[in-house]
């Protein structure tokens, strides 16, 4: 198993959660699709590929594993700064956000460019689309069997990249980086803020020029019931809530969501 980020001697974090799942990264999965969007792109072409910047890009690949080879089509959300190897991609008919290095990892095999447009849209609720961000919701979901609809409980995190109606979304049950169309999934009744959502405390105030301490680009290390560890690295600060980041473990493909405390 190849980890991206290697061995570092950088301080390690502990994560403040319960409960992290153990998810196997050897082979891409589909992640808990609760429910299938419309796709607004075109019909595929494919073009040459070269090294240029492939962030808002339509893309396909296969993806080889001990069952076979397997093809992938979908959209590239955004390149890691602190990893610049390493992409967030939303790939067609899944709902997660997956992080792969597009360009190192030899499992992509077949990696093509396409000509393909990702529609821009106008957000019909520009006020509503800007409240929600940070607030704890309830989202239902339509079961696979007989029509009936689950609630799960999350957090909007912020507006996703390049798909500009879309929204970066987690769950308590389900703590990895989601995103849907959630004001679409507002107006249809299946999204409700929640009302004890707008009494969370105001962030603190800041000084004028004071540096606020982040924890991007630093390792984590989760130790499993088992006595295993898993070690990752955190990507990215949720602005809506700073103490909530974005961390890529080395031995799975899904981004997950956790406010991080430091640890001597």
């Amino acid at each position: 198993m190849k980890t991206p980020f290697g061995k570092r001697s950088s301080q390690r974090l502990s994560i403040d959660a319960a409960g992290l799942p153990s998810v196997s990264g050897n082979m891409m999965k589909k992640k808990s699709n609760h429910r299938k969007h419309r796709s607004n792109v075109g019909p595929s072409k494919t073009v040459s590929h070269s090294r240029r910047n492939i962030v808002g890009c339509r893309i396909e690949h296969g993806w080889k594993e001990q069952g076979g080879i397997t093809q992938w089509k979908g959209t590239v959300l955004d390149q890691v700064p602190v990893n610049p190897a390493l992409y967030l991609i939303k790939y067609d008919g899944f709902d997660c956000v997956y992080g792969l290095e597009l360009h190192k990892d030899e499992r992509v095999l077949g990696f093509r460019v396409l000509p393909d447009r990702v529609s821009v849209s106008r957000i019909s609720d520009v006020d509503l689309a800007e409240m929600m961000i940070g607030k704890a919701v309830e989202h239902m979901f339509e079961k696979d069997d007989d029509g009936a609809k689950d609630e799960w409980r999350g957090m909007v995190l912020a507006r996703a990249p390049i798909m500009n109606t879309w929204f970066y979304i987690t769950y308590e049950k389900d703590p990895v980086l989601y995103m849907y169309q959630l004001l679409e999934d507002y107006r249809e009744g299946d999204l409700r803020i929640m009302p004890d959502s707008n009494n969370d405390s105001p962030p603190a105030e800041r000084e004028p020029g004071e540096v606020v301490d982040s924890l991007v680009g630093k390792q984590v290390e989760y130790a499993k019931e088992d006595g295993s560890k898993r070690t990752g690295m955190v990507i990215h600060q949720v602005e809506a809530k700073p103490s909530v980041y974005f961390i890529k473990f080395d031995d799975d493909f899904h981004i997950y969501v956790y406010d991080l405390v430091k640890t001597s």
